[in-house]
């Protein structure tokens, strides 16, 4: 009997131990049946649907934006060089009138009048100057009958009624360029505005008021400014050919002509820090006008290869510039970028994409770094565009 209980007790320990291992690996296989359980009952995070677009490497042109104000390739304040009452307006105001053509008649007869006294005067000299050559060949030929006195002096009013001749003659040229006044011609070609005289009015040469302005718009010029630090770059630009420059709608959205870089001032704004420069165009269809407000871009040079992406991609932060980018697995990642350049809707990145990826453009406002995303391709359809951005 004693032989047999520590037997005894060995049997009860392992069967306690054996029921308690068998226990322990009930509740293991429960534990983890009910981690599965919860595991595959739990919702997985809905794809955020987004707008991608494709990082580009190509060229991009670099233009200086501004804003500048159109003026006539040549404006000129017609007024009369003589006195008078107007007797003819021979234009219409906001017409085109070609250099030379009439413009104004003032009251030509008074100044007839003075340009036929003055012919009358050169006439009664030339008749004088006759009747003194006759008197000089008399004298000459009475030989030692003639007294060397009588021949000098009549020598003398022959070179003073020749002298009399010329100054008729210069009398005559002045009377009829006064004449010729009262037809005022327009001096260039141009547009003529509006006039400041009506037929019957007194014109005087003093007055500074003038007759009408007429502006040359064929071609015409725009005058705009630069930043000082692009100076260089104008510079080097035009030493290498023309410059081009677009002209737009002060709301940048209509395209109103095309020209290029014609001056560049002599000195820079030193209270702007700006450079003054103008262009011309050839206006063909008017579509500029003096005095015109218009958006100016002067193509000022171009980059190659550069990495290019929608400025849609471009987001903002108090820790600077960022763009979100689309993984292999459709996660959303968190890229710090740098832009360089901005322009009809593209930017240049310096640092932070490569060619290749994938930005997202539209949806971002859902976006997590991390989070899983449904992608479709950017539209270039505005419609479209605007749509998915509001899902």
């Amino acid at each position: 009997m004693k032989k047999s209980r520590p037997i005894l007790w060995i049997v009860i320990i392992a069967a306690v131990a054996g029921g308690g291992y068998y226990g322990w690996q009930r509740y293991q296989a429960a534990e983890a049946g009910k981690a599965q359980t919860a595991q595959k009952g739990a919702p997985r995070a809905p794809a955020v649907p987004v707008s991608i677009a494709p990082v580009q490497k190509s060229d991009f042109p670099v233009y200086l934006t501004g804003l500048g104000t159109v003026q006539g390739f040549n404006t000129v304040q017609v007024r009369t060089r003589v006195d008078g009452q107007i007797d003819k307006i021979a234009f219409t105001e906001g017409q085109i009138v070609k250099q030379g053509e009439l413009l104004v008649s003032i009251d030509p007869r008074p100044y007839q009048a003075t340009l036929d006294q003055a012919k009358a005067k050169k006439a009664q000299d030339e008749a004088s100057l006759a009747n003194a050559n006759l008197e000089l060949q008399r004298a000459m030929k009475l030989g030692e009958f003639a007294t060397a006195q009588r021949v000098d002096t009549q020598r003398s009013t022959v070179a003073q009624l020749t002298a009399q001749i010329a100054a008729d003659e210069a009398a005559i040229a002045n009377a009829q360029t006064q004449l010729d006044y009262t037809q005022i011609t327009a001096p260039i070609t141009g547009v003529a505005g509006l006039r400041q005289v009506d037929i019957g009015n007194i014109v005087n040469a003093s007055n500074q008021t003038g007759v009408v302005t007429i502006a040359q718009v064929e071609p015409i010029t725009v005058i705009f400014t630069a930043p000082e630090d692009q100076l260089p770059y104008i510079s080097e630009g035009q030493k290498a050919g023309e410059l081009r420059v677009i002209a737009f709608t002060t709301d940048g959205k209509k395209t109103l002509a095309e020209g290029k870089l014609a001056v560049i001032n002599n000195q820079v704004d030193t209270t702007s820090g700006t450079i003054r420069l103008k262009a011309v165009f050839d206006n063909k269809e008017h579509t500029l006008w003096p005095g015109q407000s218009v958006s100016t871009r002067l193509l000022v040079r171009t980059l190659k290869d550069a990495t290019i992406v929608p400025d849609d991609a471009v987001q903002h932060s108090t820790n600077g510039l960022y763009a979100y980018t689309v993984s292999q697995d459709n996660k959303a990642e968190v890229r710090k970028i740098k832009v360089a350049y901005s322009i009809d809707g593209r930017s240049v990145i310096e640092e932070g994409l490569s060619p290749g990826q994938q930005v997202i453009t539209g949806g971002q406002y859902k976006v997590q770094p991390g989070s899983l995303v449904s992608t479709t391709v950017a539209s270039s359809d505005p419609v479209q565009k605007n749509k998915v951005q509001q899902e």
